[in-house]
């Protein structure tokens, strides 16, 4: 909300520090607090004293005592012609945060006393500095130009700047409002996380800058990405495994390049045999069958012929496992190698099985892929369950 403190002043009156004497016109001891140069409808229209009073009395407040130091001093007349002209801070200058910032008063040879103030605190009054801070230095003060800079600029420094000039005739005033941007920055992001297929997801990313800087949530798979939401948390409810993948959060306020940090969302499911293909050899070669299981975790791989579990390194048979395939090779097929096998996937989460074929030449065979169990298949994986879960 824009505040504007006011009070009237005898004529011939003058403030306690600067001498500042302005006869013959009403003058205004003026505070202005939170009043932005964005605001376009700060300011009054009547040009007379006892409207302006009653006017500034139902809309603003007014104070129980002034302000110690050096205070605003604006005539009458002045205040209402700028304010009847525009807002009360005319000029708007963006900054980040860091940076070094001067601004500048304009003058000429009638002035008589300068200061500058940042809303009811005076920083210099001509050479003298009012202000303690180290950050705020005089930079120039002669017949044209009354400037001060304000070094690694932080968001406090965000607000009115006026300079105050006075001339043989009255007061004036030049007024700046300082915008302090700050970059994006995410403070809070969900850890990498890992659930099983179905469960609900809740990421979080919490980022600060000014202005509020927009999240926005992408989903990052090994193909393309896609937008997913544009909240600071974002909710799967039954996750899926096509769900799982990397998920981007960025804020972004056009200060400067966004912020981008992300997650790893790991989903575990069961295996899927995707892939199986029935193989031909001629005895006294080697023959290959294949097993491809889907799964997170990987799953572990079992070969089975009839009810009897494979041994690798046994009756010349190798058996090869990485990441989502087995390989079974027999290096010297003999007739008994030809017939049915059954390749078995298994996790934490559960297990798929799958029928593959090792037959000889002049054999009628599917040799298409195929992730389908045979009737008979079927009832040997009952046995070797029952028997797993028997032992």
């Amino acid at each position: 909300m824009c505040v504007i403190e006011w009070n009237l002043r005898s004529r011939g009156a003058s403030s306690k520090a600067g001498a500042w004497k302005v006869h013959g016109l009403d003058l205004l001891l003026v505070f202005i607090e939170g009043c932005d140069c964005r605001e376009k409808n700060n300011h009054v229209s009547s040009r007379d004293s006892n409207s302006f009073q009653k006017l500034s009395t139902d809309q603003y407040q007014m104070p129980n005592q002034l302000h110690g130091g050096m205070q605003w001093l604006l005539a009458y007349e002045e205040l209402m012609m700028d304010a009847g002209a525009s807002s009360l801070y005319k000029d708007c200058e963006t900054l980040q945060i860091g940076n070094i910032r001067m601004i500048t008063c304009m003058v000429d040879n009638r002035v008589t006393r300068v200061a500058w103030l940042n809303r009811s605190t005076i920083l210099y009054t001509g050479n003298d500095k009012w202000s303690i801070d180290p950050r705020v230095v005089l930079v120039a003060n002669t017949k044209t130009q009354y400037s001060i800079e304000i070094q690694n600029v932080g968001i406090y420094d965000e607000g009115p700047y006026t300079c105050s000039v006075q001339t043989d005739n009255h007061p004036k005033t030049s007024r700046v409002h300082l915008i302090v941007q700050v970059p994006p920055q995410i403070l809070n992001i969900s850890a990498n996380i890992t659930v099983n297929e179905g469960s609900t997801v809740i990421l979080r990313c919490l980022a600060t800058g000014r202005p509020e800087p927009a999240v926005t949530w992408k989903h990052y798979t090994r193909k393309s990405h896609r937008f997913v939401s544009d909240d600071e948390y974002l909710e799967i409810t039954g996750i899926t495994r096509e769900q799982s993948g990397q998920y981007e959060c960025s804020a972004a306020n056009e200060v400067a390049a966004p912020a981008v940090r992300r997650v790893t969302v790991t989903v575990n499911y069961p295996p899927y045999i995707s892939d199986t293909r029935n193989t031909g050899a001629s005895v006294g070669q080697k023959g290959t069958l294949h097993c491809s299981a889907l799964a997170v975790p990987l799953a572990d791989f079992q070969w089975y012929k009839e009810e009897t579990r494979i041994s690798n390194g046994l009756d010349g048979v190798r058996i090869e496992n990485k990441d989502h395939m087995s390989v079974l090779t027999f290096f010297n097929v003999s007739e008994k190698d030809y017939g049915n096998y059954t390749c078995v996937a298994s996790n934490k989460l559960g297990n798929s099985n799958a029928s593959v074929i090792l037959y000889g030449p002049g054999a009628v065979q599917n040799r298409s892929n195929s992730a389908s169990t045979t009737l008979a298949a079927t009832c040997l994986w009952c046995s070797i369950l029952y028997s797993l879960t028997a032992f």
